[in-house]
């Protein structure tokens, strides 16, 4: 799928890739603008994850929580939704997450 960034988006900085099986400390309550994702600490870093791919206070798959800078205008490809977030990639191949608030579906040929 297809979508258009109709709202700048900055992120909040880059993370490694945290392997599944890896221990995530839940830091605080669901975040009450994004519900299913917490606050969280992976390996020292400060993030958040959505609920499903923590079981157990392990992680049940391989996870990296970059968020895209995109600015609006740019089309995305959405590789996965996860709740209110989607995972997209860039023309250019960079791949992070984005609020889907921000994005509209696109008439961009696939």
């Amino acid at each position: 799928m297809k979508v258009t960034v109709v709202k700048n988006h900055l992120g909040e900085g880059q993370f490694p890739t945290f392997p599944k099986g890896t221990d995530v400390e839940i830091t605080d309550k669901e975040c009450t603008h994004f519900l299913n994702w917490y606050p969280c600490k992976i390996k020292g870093h400060a993030t958040y994850v959505p609920d499903v791919i923590v079981v157990g206070g392990k992680l049940v798959r391989d996870y990296n929580p970059t968020e895209l800078i995109c600015k609006a205008g740019e089309i995305l490809e959405v590789k996965e939704i996860f709740y209110a977030w989607f995972m997209a990639e860039k023309p250019d191949g960079c791949v992070g997450w984005i609020p889907a608030e921000l994005c509209v579906s696109s008439n961009e040929p696939m």
